[in-house]
């Protein structure tokens, strides 16, 4: 694929960079389009991307670092932020992300289940256009396939086995988002409960990872043929659902 977009002397312009930029930026536009739709102040989204943003890259990248290139802690700890190589784990970054959210919350004294239901869509929305550049950089691989529709990598800087074809798991998974994006944007003015979407959306994305996990040929195997993170999944699932019935049992209960 192309994992490096422009190169000029020393200078590079990685794909996985410029794509992850473009995601954060729809998600931005989207989520301030329904912020103001959802009545929140002017500007509310813009000041929670600041938090939720970096925290999400630190989040993100220190996972994917633990779990796949845990050398670079003492080999190049510098490394460990050279986020444009690629290598995010979605899991560190969703869960420090919606920590910056919480707090950010708490500290305007917003509603935070009306807020998340606000950005469900812009999230998931971003997360589909950055596996379109994991697919650009080889991130994030499929296992060996021998399908009309298998992707090869040969740009020695993909992070990719090169030569083999692959599963293009990163489409697979980029199309389970735009259905789950689809879903949430229709049921966005339906929903009977704040935090509705957003629970919607956690338990959506633990059912999409636990299906393209089966296809990626980086996965760390845990236990019982499960890997890290279809666990990790399996426990976003789970705990969606709870959180849905609690509320939706207490909605239940004030009426």
């Amino acid at each position: 694929m192309y994992p490096i977009l422009i190169q000029l002397g020393g200078f590079r312009l990685h794909s996985y960079g410029v794509l992850v930029a473009l995601a954060i930026f729809a998600a931005l536009w989207v989520g301030a389009r329904e912020a103001r739709r959802k009545g929140f102040a002017r500007g509310v989204v813009d000041d929670l991307a600041l938090p939720v943003i970096v925290a999400g890259f630190l989040g993100g990248r220190l996972a994917h670092v633990l779990g796949w290139e845990p050398e670079l802690l003492w080999r190049d700890p510098l490394g460990i932020l050279a986020v444009w190589r690629g290598g995010l784990a979605i899991h560190g970054a969703l869960l420090a992300g919606f920590g910056a959210a919480l707090w950010f919350c708490r500290r305007r004294r917003l509603d935070t289940w009306a807020l998340a239901d606000t950005l469900a869509p812009a999230i998931i929305l971003g997360q589909a256009i950055g596996r379109f550049g994991c697919l650009l950089s080889g991130d994030s691989y499929g296992r060996p396939a021998d399908l009309l529709w298998a992707v090869t990598f040969t740009h020695p800087a993909a992070l990719a086995p090169l030569g083999v074809p692959l599963h293009p798991v990163q489409l697979y998974e980029l199309a389970f988002d735009l259905v789950l994006f689809g879903v949430l944007w229709a049921l966005r003015k339906r929903t009977s409960f704040p935090g509705q979407l957003f629970l919607l959306y956690v338990a959506g994305y633990g059912l999409v990872r636990l299906v393209t996990e089966v296809f990626r040929g980086d996965r760390v195997e845990l236990a019982f043929g499960l890997s890290a993170l279809q666990a990790a999944s399996l426990a976003l699932l789970a705990i969606a659902l709870v959180a849905f019935g609690w509320r939706l049992v207490g909605r239940r209960a004030r009426t």
